[in-house]
């Protein structure tokens, strides 16, 4: 066997490292804090529901002052918009986690079980499902394309391709919402993001539309309206996702080989 080494100079360059330098200590002293911070905004939201947050009374649950706690949080609102964003990427989490591990079949679409996974994460935090859809809380305004639409848009992407998953864009251009006006689809067709790869306007009002169902019923159950089924709530559920999908796929036209 040779033993010549390559020239130095035919060496292949050594690669800088990629990794990020160490966050510092104090760095990682107020990630730990911002996380414990906001765990007991949410513990305080689950015993006395979201219109009861305050800088104050969460202070108090972790034994400091509020002038402690504006050194990481300066307003309610900068303390809510965390409490949205984590529980929209928590939400996000549960949707994707429920696609990937469930076999997609005929009988049960992954949009299906993507709605399924909705419904059991909202079934399971009430509260913080209600700080995401209930009633607004007073003078909160959530910063726009901020955090919070942003962990909102991951969600939304999952449904839209357990959805139209094996449609391609003409077809879904030709889908069928002869019931809505020029004026609106013109309006739709604003709506696309920059830069993005949009659906068009036709797939974004069916996309709509089915999410107003996904969510209509989980509100309806999740705010005590559908109690009277008991058990049986699952049951209506997964009937009303499975007749929805149907009925939202008869509407795009079949392809062509």
């Amino acid at each position: 066997m040779s033993t010549d080494r390559v020239p130095s100079a035919d060496r292949a360059p050594t690669r800088p490292s990629l990794r990020e330098p160490r966050p510092s200590l104090r760095e990682r002293r107020r990630a730990v804090a911002v996380q414990e911070i906001v765990g007991a905004a949410e513990s305080h939201i689950v015993e006395h529901g979201p219109h009861a947050l305050s800088l104050r009374a969460v202070a108090r649950d972790l034994g400091m002052t509020v002038q402690a706690l504006y050194h990481y949080f300066p307003s309610r609102d900068d303390l809510v918009t965390a409490l949205v964003t984590k529980a929209y990427d928590d939400l996000a989490d549960a949707v994707q986690a429920a696609t990937a591990a469930a076999p997609h079949t005929p009988e049960l679409p992954g949009m299906v079980v993507a709605a399924e996974g909705y419904r059991r994460w909202a079934i399971d935090h009430p509260e913080r499902f209600q700080l995401l859809y209930g009633a607004p809380l007073r003078h909160y305004h959530a910063p726009v394309d901020g955090p919070t639409t942003e962990a909102n848009r991951r969600m939304g992407a999952v449904f839209e391709r357990e959805l139209f998953r094996g449609f391609t864009r003409d077809q879904l251009a030709g889908a069928d919402v002869r019931s809505l006006s020029p004026e609106f689809l013109e309006r739709l067709e604003q709506m696309a993001p920059a830069g993005g790869a949009a659906l068009p306007p036709t797939a974004t009002a069916l996309m709509l539309s089915v999410w107003g169902y996904v969510h209509g019923m989980v509100a309806l159950e999740v705010f005590g309206h559908t109690g009277f089924l008991g058990a049986h709530q699952a049951e209506l559920y997964r009937m009303a996702m499975c007749n929805l999908l149907a009925d939202t796929h008869r509407r795009i036209p079949a392809g062509t080989a």
